[in-house]
């Protein structure tokens, strides 16, 4: 990938490995003072807290070299696209040199985007969009889970259990990480010649338990032949848990993402499966990787950085619950 600044790699990238280590390297802030803007979810997302404490964890090494990691996110994901878009915007404003930001709706965020791209802004994509959407806006590199790959890796597993109709559970309909993980999973129950479809849910819906459970229940009630159903969250799977029992179903559970919950019905026994894509590692990777650009030139070789999809099940649930519990998984 093509560097946009004349750097003596191999001394500068000793530096900045050191600087990451926690180890404080003399003369390494030649230019100083970058700033870096990472745009996440909303604060009581459980899933965007684990992501921004990776953030937090690469600020350590950003602040000692006499940088700041500044953290924006929406308030509710009603309006996420121009929301998104909004905040890219409100960071180019304060003076970002370097801005880590999902590309969660193309269309809504990328005019933004790429004006941070034209100012000579470092941008990284991370968490939704892939290359596709780096490819669009004109940003370095992409760091995350295939969120497709993802899909059709959970869609195999539930088929290769005896799933045939498996239901996805979408809270934020219209987001391109959220729809191409419904696509995966109904794409690889085909693949294992079983069906799926989607059942999109108003957004406001989101982080409702009682709404989004009751949704899942009246879907079970009107058709029996439900037989797996899939979240795209732990909030939402937690909903679903209650309304597959509640409906007094035998549906397989599956969901994106991890909590103790999760691990804890995995271990029980009563879910089947998590698909994790290491939140907190695409919060350090990202933000690291953004100010490391903006600071020194410097990208990864690769592209893109992926750090998933897994699927956790009964077989290596124990080995997970350690990172969950110190909320880095």
């Amino acid at each position: 990938m093509k560097i946009s600044r004349s750097v003596k790699v191999a001394a500068i990238a000793a530096a900045a490995a050191l600087s990451f280590t926690g180890i404080g390297v003399a003369g390494a802030n030649a230019a100083g003072g970058e700033k870096v803007y990472v745009i996440g979810g909303m604060p009581s997302d459980p899933f965007w807290s684990v992501v921004k404490r990776g953030a937090e964890a690469a600020g350590e090494a950003v602040k000692a070299a006499g940088g700041t990691v500044t953290w924006l996110g929406p308030q509710n994901y009603d309006n996420l696209g121009p929301d998104a878009g909004k905040l890219v915007d409100n960071a180019i404003a304060a003076g970002a040199t370097a801005i880590v930001v999902a590309d969660w709706v193309p269309a809504a965020e990328n005019p933004a985007i790429k004006r941070a791209v034209a100012k000579g802004i470092s941008v990284i994509h991370y968490n939704a969009g892939g290359t596709a959407a780096q490819k669009q806006t004109g940003a370095l590199a992409y760091i995350g889970s295939d969120d497709y790959v993802a899909g059709v890796a959970g869609g195999k597993y539930l088929a290769s259990k005896g799933a045939k109709n498996i239901l996805c559970i979408n809270t934020v309909p219209g987001s391109a990480n959220q729809e191409a993980r419904c696509k995966g999973i109904a794409d690889g129950a085909k693949a294992g010649k079983s069906k799926g479809k989607q059942l999109p849910l108003p957004s406001s819906n989101f982080g409702n338990p009682t709404a989004v459970s009751n949704a899942v229940k009246a879907a079970l009630t009107k058709d029996k032949t439900i037989d797996a159903v899939v979240t795209l969250g732990t909030q939402d799977a937690d909903s679903s848990a209650a309304a597959i029992k509640a409906a007094g179903s035998k549906a397989l559970l599956g969901t994106f993402d991890m909590s103790v919950n999760v691990l804890d019905r995995i271990a029980a026994g009563t879910q089947a499966f998590a698909i994790d894509q290491q939140p907190w590692l695409q919060g350090y990777l990202a933000t690291s990787a953004a100010w490391q650009h903006a600071q020194y030139g410097i990208l990864p070789a690769s592209n893109p950085v992926l750090t998933g999809p897994a699927i956790v099940d009964k077989s290596n649930v124990s080995v997970v619950k350690a990172g969950v519990a110190a909320g880095v998984r």
